[in-house]
């Protein structure tokens, strides 16, 4: 048999409720024996106007009731619970039998549901209940109980219901009305009345049996309780109630929202050796755990097992698996699984879009994610605060300047989201990274208007601007205010204070150094040593520039070595750029600068800053000469590979400068027009070139 697990809180769909109805397999219907009378002389017939009752003896919760649900032939003399008198024998050689069974059948299985439908509206009272029950009459059996209760969906009559059978019917089976009445409740998601209803059974001497545990195992997950949930699985041993299957399966979905992740995991484990049934809403709290913990192709792997088990995913998989995505930086793989999730038919929700949003956000996709935000916003679908402000960071850190701002118009005009302090430094970000002082000093007092006061973001990023701009004294006021809130500069903010001193004019460097100083004294005595330009003998100034680069954290180490560079290279000091240079490269800030090949040897530039790129290729010239003098050979093919991007602020790019400088140096260098942001030259040309150039140094010197 196929079984349906439960939906999640965040799902419940009626395919998915069927859980409750399958954690075991239906038992067969037992139907009561036929009992023939005495052959009578003449054949025992029928009139088609009559109405014959039929019962059933022993029924199962598993599965809702149906008219279609075969029905026994019934001896009159047969005695039951109940009287027996209405129930009326059925010749079997009559050619209608067949067809006066099951007119029997659904005459009774109608009017049995429209009871049900008729106490599901009525008054919460106990007169009105028994007076619609009333209406069946006193010969009621067991089966008319459990289809009315099964068909009910009010969870202030159900116990009334419940006690008025208890009250009228000699039961043989009375843990079965227990289990479709704790239905009702779990319908209802009423979680309170399933636990007390299972107390009362309890109190009754009623043994509650797997169906009772796995429907109030349900509730407690419809009702988004997996700790509950977790808590009544947990008794059934106690009960002597072994979980089936489909139960230690839906319980993967339980441990794993529960927080209790080993436990989660082991049941996978063991569902994937014993080959339980998994539904989709398990298999996306599996992915959720490994995507919590960082496992992010655990996620891709659950979901490849998902699909070979010919498991359909659903809105809530795919989205989780999305999100997984996001947070593990993969927007190829995002793009890959949206695409799937289009052609197998399913249309995004909110939640799928705001993945996408955060995965592209994050990635810095740029046209993907504002791609994204303007189909939400066709599709009248309203962003929350977070996801203005990862579109706000994306645009700040791709240079979408005119976008950010239709975006935090937006924002402003929304009803629901109102701009926080995160939204406004995204804002004085963008426009700062523009070099736009008035723009960002505007949005800087609006920020003050709202009542938030600017952060070490908000100010390193005027300071940013300030720098741009070329006003360095605004810079230093902008960092005393800094200290003066009480806040103490952090890599990030030095950082910038180090590029700032890139763009500084030689004569007001030493304004900066002091702020330096204050904010990172290892970074102030490089930085002194070079603006001061110290004669200094031996390695000490390399020592102190590895001593400042292994205390920094590595996500900004290249960000200063480079700036360190550029500052090296403003002030003419060549030498001291080409230390630091070596320096990266030991330190490993600096990999694949080149590259050899029996026919080609290349220089790649694409991840150093100009003053960086430049010092690397006068070292790499020096080294091919030395090559020339040592009497070796060149390969056929010489490449720099300064990559075809430009600066996400500015239209100029590595490549552009190159070009120039490679025009000023006389170098034979020409890009390649078949392969973007790559300059080549022949072994010829390039012998000739260095031949001359040291020709030229020899002259010189």
């Amino acid at each position: 048999m196929a079984y349906n697990l439960c939906s999640s809180p965040s799902s419940p769909s009626p395919d998915h409720l069927l859980f409750c109805n399958s954690l075991s397999a239906p038992r067969p219907l037992n139907l009561t024996p036929y009992h023939p009378l005495p052959k009578p002389k003449k054949p025992i017939s029928i009139s088609p106007h009559s109405k014959p009752s039929l019962q059933i003896t022993h029924v199962s919760t598993q599965n809702p009731l149906s008219a279609q649900t075969p029905s026994p032939n019934q001896n009159p003399d047969h005695k039951t619970g109940s009287s027996s008198k209405t129930h009326i024998w059925v010749n079997p050689k009559n050619p209608r039998a067949s067809q006066l069974r099951h007119k029997s059948q659904n005459s009774r299985y109608d009017s049995l549901v429209k009871v049900a439908g008729l106490l599901n509206s009525c008054n919460a009272l106990e007169k009105d209940v028994y007076s619609i029950l009333g209406e069946l009459g006193y010969k009621i059996v067991e089966q008319d109980a459990v289809i009315v209760l099964n068909n009910m969906s009010n969870v202030n009559t159900a116990p009334m219901v419940l006690k008025y059978f208890q009250e009228r019917i000699k039961l043989n089976k009375e843990g079965i009305l227990y289990n479709v009445t704790l239905k009702v409740f779990r319908k209802c998601k009423d979680l309170d009345r399933a636990e007390k209803l299972f107390d009362e059974m309890l109190e009754r001497g009623i043994r509650p049996d797997n169906v009772t545990f796995s429907t109030i195992i349900s509730c407690a997950r419809l009702c988004s309780l997996p700790k509950k949930a977790v808590e009544w699985f947990e008794k059934m041993p106690s009960f002597g109630c072994e979980p089936d299957n489909v139960t230690f399966a839906v319980m993967i979905d339980a441990y794993g929202r529960a927080g209790n992740v080993e436990m989660a995991l082991s049941l996978y484990d063991r569902a994937r050796t014993e080959n339980w049934r998994i539904d989709a809403v398990t298999f996306s709290t599996v992915i959720r755990i490994y995507g919590t913990s960082g496992n992010f192709d655990g996620c891709l792997n659950v979901y490849e097992e998902m699909k070979a088990l010919g498991v359909k995913p659903n809105l809530v998989l795919y989205n989780t698996l999305l999100d997984a995505m996001g947070r593990a930086k993969r927007p190829w793989q995002v793009k890959t699984i949206y695409k799937e999730m289009l052609n197998n038919g399913f249309t995004p929700g909110w939640a799928t879009y705001a993945a996408l949003l955060r995965a592209y956000g994050k990635a810095r996709y740029g046209e993907d994610a504002i791609s994204v935000y303007r189909e939400m916003k066709e599709k009248g679908l309203e962003l929350n605060v977070v996801l203005y402000n990862t579109l706000l960071a994306m645009c700040a850190d791709v240079g979408f300047t005119d976008e950010a701002i239709d975006i935090f118009e937006d924002m402003k005009s929304s009803e629901n989201c109102k701009p926080d302090s995160w939204t406004f430094s995204s804002l004085i970000t963008v426009y700062s990274c523009c070099g736009k002082v008035s723009e960002a000093e505007d949005k800087l007092n609006e920020m003050l208007d709202a009542g938030f006061e600017p952060n070490i973001y908000v100010l390193t990023s005027l300071i940013q601007c300030y720098g741009k701009a070329n006003r360095t004294d605004d810079v230093v006021r902008t960092f005393n205010r800094i200290l003066e809130l009480g806040i103490t500069p952090d890599e990030r903010s030095c950082g910038c204070l180090l590029n700032v001193m890139t763009q500084t004019p030689k004569e007001e460097l030493v304004k900066l150094t002091g702020c330096i100083e204050k904010a990172n004294p290892k970074l102030g005595v490089v930085v002194k040593l070079l603006v001061e330009e110290t004669n200094i003998e031996g390695d000490i100034f390399k020592s102190e520039a590895g001593e400042l680069l292994d205390s920094i954290g590595a996500d900004v180490r290249k960000a200063y070595c480079n700036c360190l560079i550029d500052l090296c290279i403003n002030l003419n000091l060549l030498e001291r750029a080409c230390e630091l240079l070596d320096l990266g490269l030991t330190l490993e800030i600096y990999t694949d600068i080149q590259s050899k090949s029996p026919i080609q040897w290349s220089l790649h530039l694409k991840s150093l800053s100009l003053g960086a790129a430049l010092t690397a290729l006068h070292i790499w010239m020096n080294d091919l000469s030395k090559v020339l003098e040592d009497g070796e050979e060149l390969p056929s093919l010489l490449g720099i590979n300064t990559g075809h991007g430009k600066h996400k602020y500015s239209d100029k790019g590595l490549a552009g400068v190159f070009e120039s400088h490679l025009k000023e140096l006389n170098a034979p260098f020409h890009e390649a027009p078949d392969k973007v942001g790559w300059f080549l030259t022949t072994k010829v040309a390039a012998k000739s070139w260095l031949e001359s150039r040291r020709s030229h140094e020899v002259v010189a010197a």
